[in-house]
């Protein structure tokens, strides 16, 4: 089957906005039946679902995972073993002392079984967010991929399916999907965080998670339209901000100097519209 992908282009969607500008974003480029891909950031930014790390003080415990569990052993030992890319290899080696207020705060809103995990905690995400400010995963995606749903079929009679994904990924093991997300569709196990994040070594990535669907289609068939989707966010955007380290290297600046205005001076793609 072919698929058809176009990318919405918008500015960056700042906190507590609303759903107004993305629905006629949407509006303005889709037709009856359409799939739409949304990522978790921008329904986050705009739900106003953001948390300013600075106000966490780091303690013993954060401080011991960041450099001893993640930084050495992780960074140096279980990273290569495992076969994890030289870039995330380089990043945990150079984990920054900021990292301890991180940490401090997974372990206080996700437990140890996230805060373990040596990179992507909880999906929690410190790209495309400002300053010391971390975006979380929606606190109802399902919620809110049907308002959005519904607020464009009453705005322009178009109906359309609302899928909201996640860039950390789904993997299979033997029969069983699994994500270390704390949030997933129904048919992928989520939650796993540190047991799923060493299974996934020995298994299979499928690709993006979808974290909520408007539709009832299978999970193989949802996660290649999502890999698609964010395929064609990649390929069109001159600023991919896949990590905290792209956006530093963008504007040349620690990323806790990142301001709205900088990343409002960039193309953002939050959304790719997929058809049959």
């Amino acid at each position: 089957m072919t698929y058809y992908c176009k990318p919405i282009e918008s500015n960056y969607f700042k906190a507590n906005e609303g759903y107004s500008r993305l629905i006629d974003s949407i509006i303005n480029n889709c037709q009856n039946g359409d799939f739409i891909f949304i990522s978790e950031t921008p329904i986050s930014t705009i739900e106003g679902n953001l948390v300013d790390e600075s106000e966490y003080d780091s303690n013993i415990i954060s401080i011991l995972i960041t450099e001893i569990w993640c930084r050495y052993l992780w960074g140096y030992i279980l990273g290569p073993l495992f076969g994890y890319s030289q870039r995330t290899i380089k990043n945990l080696r150079q984990m920054p002392k900021e990292a301890y207020k991180h940490k401090t705060f997974i372990l206080k809103r996700y437990g140890l079984k996230h805060a373990l995990q040596p990179t992507a905690e909880a999906g929690v995400d410190l790209s495309n967010v400002p300053g010391n400010y971390v975006s979380l995963l929606p606190n109802n995606p399902k919620k809110s991929a049907n308002k959005i749903k519904e607020l464009i079929y009453k705005k322009s009679d178009k109906n359309v399916e609302i899928i909201i994904i996640d860039t950390d990924p789904t993997y299979k093991f033997r029969n069983m999907y699994f994500t270390t997300l704390p949030q997933s569709i129904d048919g992928i196990k989520n939650n796993t965080g540190i047991y799923g994040y060493i299974l996934r070594a020995f298994t299979k990535k499928i690709g993006a998670t979808p974290l909520a669907t408007t539709v009832e289609i299978g999970v193989e068939e949802l996660i290649h339209m999502a890999n698609l989707a964010e395929e064609c966010q990649k390929n069109n955007s001159t600023n991919f901000f896949e990590t905290i380290y792209n956006m530093q290297e963008t504007f040349n600046t620690n990323y806790d100097e990142i301001t709205v205005e900088m990343l409002d001076s960039v193309k953002h793609i939050p959304a790719v519209i997929i058809h049959k």
